[in-house]
């Protein structure tokens, strides 16, 4: 199983553009280093461990998608890319193996460029089923009711219920 390591956790907010609503309550949660690099099958059962399932090994699509009805969950195994979330108007992010990042239901994200032994994890926690729209297919706003009502997840998928995530994403949600 992969050794699990917690380090300093990092989010990020994205606005809506035109085409691509991101999520206006919750970050994408940035693990880096969360997990020694290991086999895809290693990396899916630790998340499946933590009660993320549907889980698929591959790469992350070289075209703006988002997910308007499942948070997702990306465990990089091996190797390293460049991803651009929130959108064309989003930011560019370097990942790497061991590397983990949440992306809350609406969050743009798509694949800039990748090295040749680039494997990364996908997941998404129970219940939650996974549309994708494609942001030049996407109209501003038509999904937001649809992300306001994905419930939060009750694990972080690589540290469980006492994960950084449900921290992060609980307190994004509390009133006050």
């Amino acid at each position: 199983m992969t050794e699990v390591t917690e380090r300093p956790v990092g989010t990020r907010y994205f606005a809506a553009s035109a085409t691509v609503p991101n999520n206006p309550l919750l970050p994408v949660v940035i693990l880096r280093g969360a997990f020694a690099p290991a086999p895809s099958d290693e990396v899916i059962a630790r998340m499946a461990a933590n009660g993320w399932g549907g889980a698929w090994a591959c790469t992350v699509f070289d075209y703006h998608h988002y997910h308007p009805d499942a948070h997702e969950a990306l465990a990089v195994a091996s190797g390293e890319a460049r991803l651009q979330l929130g959108g064309p108007e989003g930011a560019e992010l370097a990942v790497a193996a061991g590397d983990c990042l949440v992306l809350p239901a609406g969050t743009g994200h798509c694949r800039l460029s990748q090295s040749r032994d680039f494997r990364i994890c996908g997941a998404y926690p129970p219940g939650q089923e996974v549309f994708i729209t494609r942001q030049a297919n996407a109209q501003a706003g038509a999904d937001a009711p649809l992300i306001a009502q994905v419930p939060l997840p009750q694990t972080d998928p690589i540290h469980g219920a006492d994960g950084p995530l449900v921290r992060i994403w609980g307190r994004a949600l509390s009133p006050g």
